[in-house]
């Protein structure tokens, strides 16, 4: 089994080069998300990266999925990588000389390091975390604590992300992580297409929750899709927090707790996000005045546009557009 990605036809630029690190016993689930991001997407999207497997030993490691996949690519392929992803379990609890070595070369030149699960313990050993907040699985957090005292963890959100190291809780926010990345660097619409063609769920923020928490009494709150789904293709409506509860059938107040519960922002701030991401994509792919934008994602005027755009993302729709057009 290979996880390497099919050849891109050939482009003007070189692509960044995403290098995945795997071990014996590997967890496949980051392994795969981040290969889905990053590989090959066809013709109709634009081939921005390449992503490639490599391993300490080369050869046919075993997976926790119980299939082997086969890795052809030793350490030096971290030499040249732009990206290095660092995703496993038990075995980056004790990372070797070896690969930390590489990894600490390679972040020295300028490589983004995005650790994802146990992968975290690599940047830690290597103190890149040392008085930093870092995202950690709720269940490393005692142990992470205890090695490293100096980083600030947080074992609540899904991921953190620096610009030169990124930290992932779980193995489910990967998908979340490396979508962030591409929008970062490619932009809303290209993040937002390589979604689509995944067929992935509205894109969680770093801040939001690993997981909901248990409520002590009463049933689970009733999952929160259908309303997302709904305000998604309603963004251009002036939808209120009571407008959410009664598509719902709850209460504001209990609605509010459901957010909080399972995504770890109140409702306003998860549309609001929406509406920001929306508008990224259309300066981006779109010549349209702020004016109309403003109205097509529902923030009706051009006023409040700028302001809520500028408090997000400390720069001007006008500056956006010139930079990722």
């Amino acid at each position: 089994m290979s996880l390497d990605c099919p050849e891109p036809p050939p482009a003007s630029l070189s692509p960044h080069r995403v290098v995945a690190l795997v071990a014996p016993k590997q967890e496949l689930y980051p392994v795969t998300s981040a290969s889905a991001v990053f590989g090959y997407h066809g013709s109709a999207i634009p081939q921005h990266y390449s992503f490639s497997l490599c391993a300490e030993h080369p050869g046919s490691l075993p997976t926790t999925l119980g299939v082997p996949i086969q890795v052809d690519s030793g350490l030096e392929a971290v030499d040249d990588a732009k990206t290095v992803i660092i995703a496993g379990w038990s075995w980056a609890l004790t990372p070797s000389p070896a690969v930390l070595g590489a990894v600490s070369q390679a972040h020295a030149r300028g490589a983004r390091i995005v650790a994802v699960g146990s992968g975290i313990f690599v940047p830690a050993t290597l103190g890149l975390l040392d008085g930093r907040r870092a995202s950690v699985h709720w269940e490393l957090s005692r142990e992470l604590a205890a090695r490293h005292p100096r980083i600030i963890l947080d074992d609540t959100i899904i991921y953190v992300d620096h610009g030169d190291v990124a930290t992932a809780g779980a193995s489910a926010a990967t998908l979340d992580l490396c979508l962030h990345q591409v929008l970062q660097e490619y932009g809303a619409a290209h993040a937002m297409r390589i979604g689509r063609q995944l067929a992935a769920g509205p894109h969680r923020e770093g801040c939001q929750r690993q997981y909901p928490p248990l409520p002590t009494t009463g049933p689970m709150p009733a999952p929160l899709a259908p309303l997302l789904e709904w305000l998604l293709s309603r963004l251009h409506d002036p939808i209120t927090v009571e407008d959410m509860a009664a598509y719902s059938g709850v209460s504001p107040r209990t609605l509010t707790r459901q957010f909080a519960d399972q995504l770890g922002v109140p409702p306003a701030r998860w549309l609001l996000e929406r509406r920001l991401a929306a508008t990224r994509a259309l300066l981006e792919e779109t010549d349209l005045p702020v004016e109309t934008i403003a109205t097509r994602v529902g923030l009706s005027s051009a006023v409040n546009l700028r302001r809520r755009f500028h408090s997000a993302l400390r720069t001007t729709p006008a500056a956006y557009r010139r930079s990722f057009r």
